[in-house]
């Protein structure tokens, strides 16, 4: 291993910036490293399975992203990355966690199973997260008609993080799936989830209405 973790440590206290670690806290996440630049330490350092679990070790924000862009999805058994999500503080760690290496790991449905069932919020809302990537790119063998059951019936009083993943598979539904359309947008419109989100322009809207009407119209 040519580069200690102690001195990758460093270079990322040496990167951070005090406004945007200001930003960031808004949201949960307590570093302030640019991601870019981050990306660029990533790239330098390229997959490094070795490394990256000593990085994800020191419990320190930067350094556990850092350890995500170098892992290798399957190097991590289920039990690894599930106890790497609950071990997880920071939101955008939870994010990366999940988008990076759940959603490409061989282990994606028993972990989506398994968190789909959890008690604890940030875990469930991961469980969702590979739900809505399922309905999008493996949708076989899903319960559609029940996932929809569920969104009506728990997503207007969900917890907030759990709430948004809940929300996005419904609206994956809509669009992916035009069998599913008409009750999607009716549930959508009926609880009103996200429908006063602020939204910048030129972003589509999180409302479920809103964005599956967009991507539905895009799709000609």
């Amino acid at each position: 291993m040519s580069e200690t973790v102690p001195a990758l440590v460093a270079e990322l206290e040496a990167m951070e910036d005090a406004k945007l670690r200001a930003v960031n806290e808004r949201h949960g996440d307590d570093h302030g490293v640019n991601l870019t630049a981050l990306r660029g330490v990533a790239k330098r350092l390229k997959t490094d399975p070795e490394l990256a679990r000593e990085l994800w070790a020191t419990d320190v924000t930067a350094a556990r992203l850092l350890a995500l862009l170098i892992s290798r999805p399957r190097q991590y058994s289920a039990d690894d990355i599930d106890a790497m999500l609950r071990e997880a503080r920071a939101p955008k760690v939870r994010d990366w966690l999940t988008n990076y290496i759940a959603k490409k790991s061989p282990h994606l449905e028993e972990l989506r199973v398994r968190w789909l069932a959890d008690a604890d919020p940030h875990v469930a809302a991961a469980g969702w997260a590979l739900t809505g990537h399922r309905v999008q790119k493996d949708p076989d063998g899903l319960d559609l008609p029940g996932l929809l059951d569920t969104i009506e019936a728990e997503m207007k009083d969900a917890p907030a993080p759990l709430q948004w993943e809940m929300n996005a598979t419904l609206a994956y539904i809509g669009i992916a799936h035009p069998a599913h359309r008409d009750r999607a947008l009716d549930i959508g419109e009926r609880l009103e989830v996200l429908k006063d989100y602020p939204t910048p322009p030129n972003c589509t809207s999180p409302y479920a209405p809103i964005w599956i009407t967009e991507m539905v119209s895009r799709r000609g």
